[in-house]
């Protein structure tokens, strides 16, 4: 059976992006790249929201990426995708799926299909979904160094308590604490 592993970033004061959906606060350098071939390495899927699935195929399609980070670039390119969305009409990204309906009844399959893990990267309101309907079973938390004072944050207010499980840490030398917890009910 295969996880459902939610990564993202968030500063100290728990905003995983500024008010005007800033991320310029990411800090990223060649650990984290490392460190980000490596997560790769570990999946065969990628679970993406409409926002995230569009910032992220602008950005790893682009010159940029390929001149900058070419083997990261590399995996997202190829890596199968699926993108969440009611609104969009189509996914042009190379291997990805566009998912509209029976979500959750979509996502449960997937995860007992044999392969390597799933991961969403971002895509918060996608994230809280999942939260909420228990499809999550690793939570991979980046806290940078930042305190931004204000914007989104990654948790929304619910009436119901998650309780988790820190089972690993991870400090990279910029000062950013990976925490890898899963929730206590799995």
């Amino acid at each position: 059976m295969r996880r459902l592993i939610l990564f993202n970033f968030v500063t100290l004061d728990g905003f995983f992006e500024g008010p005007k959906g800033q991320i310029d606060w990411h800090q990223v350098d060649g650990e984290f790249n490392d460190f980000s071939i490596e997560q790769l390495n570990q999946l065969d899927l990628i679970i993406l929201g409409r926002k995230t699935y569009q910032l992220m195929e602008s950005y790893w399609t682009s010159k940029e990426a390929n001149s900058n980070d070419p083997i990261i670039a590399g995996f997202m390119n190829s890596k199968p995708k699926i993108v969440i969305s009611t609104t969009l009409k189509s996914a042009a990204w190379n291997n990805t799926v566009l998912l509209k309906d029976n979500i959750a009844e979509e996502i449960a399959k997937l995860k007992n299909q044999p392969g390597k893990d799933i991961f969403i990267f971002g895509s918060a309101l996608l994230a809280d979904s999942f939260t909420n309907l228990g499809l999550i079973d690793e939570y991979r938390i980046m806290i940078n160094p930042v305190v931004l004072g204000s914007g989104s944050t990654l948790f929304k207010p619910s009436n119901k308590k998650l309780g988790l499980s820190l089972i690993k840490t991870k400090i990279f030398d910029s000062g950013n604490v990976l925490l890898y917890y899963q929730p206590k009910n799995k």
